[in-house]
């Protein structure tokens, strides 16, 4: 992935069949103060992970970001900014790149829907061991390394 004019683009390279997803690691204070990240469960695939899907034609990643995660959270939010990327093969067997943005919560409410079976708003301390792939794991360490989540789990 190349950052030109400060949006992701696709290397001339990448491989035809190549998957471009985006997604969030979507924040929020709950009542009590606590931050709390947007964990949700797919029951087809028996996994807990972060809100993402493939980019529509002509998207950019940060917009297919924010599509998804309302499309699968039901939840208007803000990117925050730019957290990372995870590549990996796909069940399918083709290669896949997931551009992920911080985002903080603007409005909204959660149903299940044909994607997401469950919505779980997870502590910081708790949101490692909630993630099922080592992938969402190692995107969640660099995302705490960021100023904006340092100052939120002090």
């Amino acid at each position: 992935m190349h950052l030109l004019s400060g949006e992701l683009t696709t290397p001339r390279d990448a491989p035809d069949d190549l998957i471009l997803a985006a997604g969030g690691i979507v924040k929020r204070t709950a009542s009590n103060g606590r931050v709390e990240v947007a964990c949700i469960y797919r029951e087809s695939r028996g996994d807990w992970t972060f809100p993402k899907g493939k980019l529509d034609p002509g998207e950019t990643f940060e917009q297919g970001a924010l599509r998804e995660v309302f499309e699968e959270i039901g939840h208007k939010c803000r990117v925050v900014q730019f957290a990372g990327l995870t590549n990996y093969t796909h069940r399918k067997g083709k290669p896949k790149i997931v551009a992920y943005y911080l985002m903080s919560v603007d409005e909204g409410e959660f149903a299940p829907n044909e994607e997401v079976d469950q919505l779980a708003w997870v502590p910081l301390a708790q949101v490692r061991t909630q993630l099922t792939w080592d992938r969402d794991q190692e995107l969640f360490d660099l995302v705490m390394a960021l100023p904006e989540m340092r100052a939120e789990a002090s």
